[in-house]
């Protein structure tokens, strides 16, 4: 399997993207280590991998809108201890702000969104950095909006926390040009059906979405070996999904 002898951390594992992602790494043969708020979600889904009779995962609760550079430096150490290694994050976790002008936004509103869509992930990337270059072949994958690239109105708060979290990951690529060994790229998923698409989207019919699996293979490639050396790309998902079709 692409992913055997792997570790790899996945934010929001325990719902949506996250979710389906960290079992789809499972099944190509990473050890996931599945970070969450919801720790009985988060059991949910560790049970889901042991019976497929995939690699053990390890269950990391973790408010990442709560924590601060020292918790997130003792994450670092809680996997260097437990596992010994980190070949790759999956960023998924994200804070959507309701749909509304800038004049209805409230600045709490938008530290949350980046708190969790931009901080985190930067804080969490930057803590594992010691664990991510001493990988044979490290990844770093960065679950964006397709909004990030060009916010529109009414996407406010978190259509810019979206192409701040893009222009992170294109600055982390940069910096480490000259590191073969170690890659930053963006997946930009589009529509599927997905809880995230739902909040963002509410008036769509799930039915006629494709379905969040076909996303899997997309995961899988870009934190494998068959990735290597692409760095500092945008990928967008193509579907072939119309608004306009009924149920």
């Amino acid at each position: 399997m692409i992913l055997n002898d792997r570790v790899i951390l996945v934010t929001g594992a325990s719902s949506g993207l996250g979710r389906h992602a960290a079992r789809a790494l499972a099944t190509a043969g990473a050890t996931t280590v599945l970070l969450g708020r919801n720790e009985y979600r988060l059991d949910g889904v560790y049970d889901e991998i042991v019976s497929a009779g995939h690699p053990q995962p390890v269950i990391l609760p973790f408010d990442l809108a709560q924590a601060d550079d020292s918790r997130f430096e003792a994450l670092a150490v809680t996997l260097t201890q437990a596992l010994g290694r980190l070949d790759g994050i999956l960023h998924s976790a994200s804070q959507f702000i309701k749909l509304s002008k800038l004049s209805q936004q409230r600045l709490n509103h938008w530290e949350k969104a980046f708190t969790t869509n931009l901080f985190a992930p930067f804080a969490l990337t930057r803590a594992c950095l010691p664990l991510l270059e001493a990988a044979p072949d490290g990844a770093v994958l960065f679950t964006a909006e397709q909004h990030g690239l060009s916010p529109d109105v009414y996407w406010g708060g978190f259509g810019l926390s979206q192409a701040s979290l893009i222009a992170l990951a294109r600055l982390f690529a940069q910096e480490h040009r000259d590191d073969s060994d170690l890659r930053f790229n963006v997946l930009i998923p589009g529509p599927v059906a997905s809880p995230m698409r739902h909040r963002t989207h509410p008036g769509e019919v799930p039915e006629c979405l494709p379905n969040i699996s076909s996303l899997m293979p997309h995961y899988q490639y870009w934190l494998g070996p068959d990735s290597r050396g692409r760095s500092g790309e945008i990928i967008q998902i193509e579907s072939d999904y119309d608004p306009s079709r009924k149920a």
